[in-house]
């Protein structure tokens, strides 16, 4: 899968928590994620969308540092989403993605599940995302 028919795929799948997800979508989405947050903190920063105030320690927000937040919140629930179509390509339940809110030792395991190649063939959550079937062995 290359690393824009990964971004169409989630964007099409925007809120879908259900089947499975091939590694290549979940790191070029990762990728894709990491890209735009860089693009919008240097906009942010060139412009001054995001400073904090000398006088009350406050954090204040213009134009751009309000679009980047905006960005954020939209890529979030795609994000969950592939990340739990990922969990389900391990054959993995989805709720282990809340294992990544515990601190340190939570996201190292979320990654790792994250790394790992998916079930082959079919598993409980769909048909595998490669296309590839296991069969038994034939006979001798």
């Amino acid at each position: 899968m290359s690393f824009l028919d990964a971004i169409k795929s989630v964007f099409s799948k925007y809120a879908t928590f259900s089947g499975r997800a091939r590694r290549s979508e979940f790191w070029y989405w990762a990728l894709f994620n990491v890209l735009v947050g860089a693009v919008l903190a240097a906009l942010a920063g060139a412009t001054g969308g995001f400073q904090i105030d000398p006088v009350t320690g406050l954090p204040t927000y213009g134009a751009t540092g309000i679009l980047a937040n905006l960005v954020s919140l939209a890529l979030l629930i795609p994000s969950i989403a592939v990340t739990v179509r990922r969990l389900h390509d391990t054959d993995r339940s989805g709720f282990w993605w809340f294992i990544g809110l515990v601190p340190f030792v939570g996201g190292i395991v979320l990654l790792v599940f994250c790394v790992l190649e998916g079930t082959r063939g079919p598993n409980r959550f769909g048909a595998d995302p490669k296309g590839v079937e296991t069969t038994a062995p034939a006979a001798v």
